[in-house]
């Protein structure tokens, strides 16, 4: 009889109390910030984390995921009798996290070569980053309760990752710009004009898909974007930073707009703040003409 064990990082940026109540395990990100490091989740609360990013200029660090990291999780469950073992990981184009993951698993056999006939290792490149990747893996994992077999998982979070996407409103550039990692982000022109930007993640990549004119357009031109765009009546997730009333006005008017409600919000953790900025609202949801 197999058993599932789905493995992540914390950039999934799913709360403590939802890991341990779906039994998964995540390897968490440093964070260093004010001459500390941290591990994202574990040491410091998201909150935390915001306060000490609002009490400095400085941007914070992250460090990705060891292959030792990786290797050491993959000796524990093996140990503890997994035949599966989901490894999913952070956009690969943004982080090395998803090679480590690779290194590790050609170590562990390398280490363990009984263990090729008896637990397999899928690593999963999730493209993205937060919720994109956090909310698929609670689906995950509640298909394996009810059954679900190693194969029937990773096609239903690759077929998740291929059709998804996110739209994010960053509600100032500081972060992006200094960090670097949000192409669309860094190079956005308008700011100085009081515009904003859209910034569609997609298949690793971003790019700025609309420009809003000031704050009290970013609710209805953020919604009308997803609206357009989303596969009607499929699932959607909020995501937000250390203020989630916009995002809960956001879930209101796509409610009433599609008759449902988001399936899950996500505060996003230190890593992608340290790169998009504690103050932003993103929606993650499936792109319609997507196959």
């Amino acid at each position: 009889m197999s058993k599932i064990m789905i493995l992540t990082d914390s950039c999934c940026d799913l709360p403590k109390e939802v890991i341990e109540e779906l039994g998964i395990r995540v390897l968490p990100i440093l964070i260093h910030i004010n001459g500390q490091s941290y591990r994202e989740i574990f040491d410091k609360s998201t909150k935390e984390i915001y306060e000490l990013m609002m009490s400095t200029d400085e941007i914070p660090k992250h460090s990705q995921v060891s292959p030792q990291d990786f290797l050491d999780a993959y000796q524990e469950i093996y140990k503890e009798g997994y035949t599966d073992v989901i490894t999913v990981s952070l956009n690969s184009k943004g982080s090395g996290t998803y090679n480590s993951s690779l290194i590790a698993k050609n170590d562990f056999y390398e280490n363990n070569p009984e263990a090729k006939e008896k637990m397999n290792i899928y690593n999963l490149d999730s493209t993205c980053y937060s919720g994109f990747y956090g909310y698929p893996i609670t689906e995950a994992v509640k298909k394996i309760r009810k059954g679900a077999d190693a194969q029937e998982i990773v096609a239903y979070l690759q077929d998740w990752f291929n059709v998804s996407v996110v739209y994010a409103v960053p509600y100032n550039l500081k972060y992006a710009r200094k960090s670097g990692r949000i192409s669309a982000a860094a190079a956005f022109a308008g700011e100085l004009l009081g515009l904003k930007p859209i910034i569609l993640f997609e298949d690793g990549e971003t790019s700025t898909v609309e420009k809003i004119r000031g704050e009290k357009n970013i609710l209805p031109k953020l919604v009308d974007c997803v609206e357009r765009n989303m596969t009607p009546q499929t699932p959607y997730v909020i995501l937000h930073g250390r203020d989630d009333s916009l995002a809960k006005e956001v879930e209101k008017e796509l409610c009433k707009k599609t008759g449902r409600k988001a399936e899950m919000f996500l505060n996003i953790g230190a890593a992608v703040a340290s790169n998009i900025g504690p103050d932003v609202v993103a929606v993650v949801c499936r792109k319609k003409n997507k196959q």
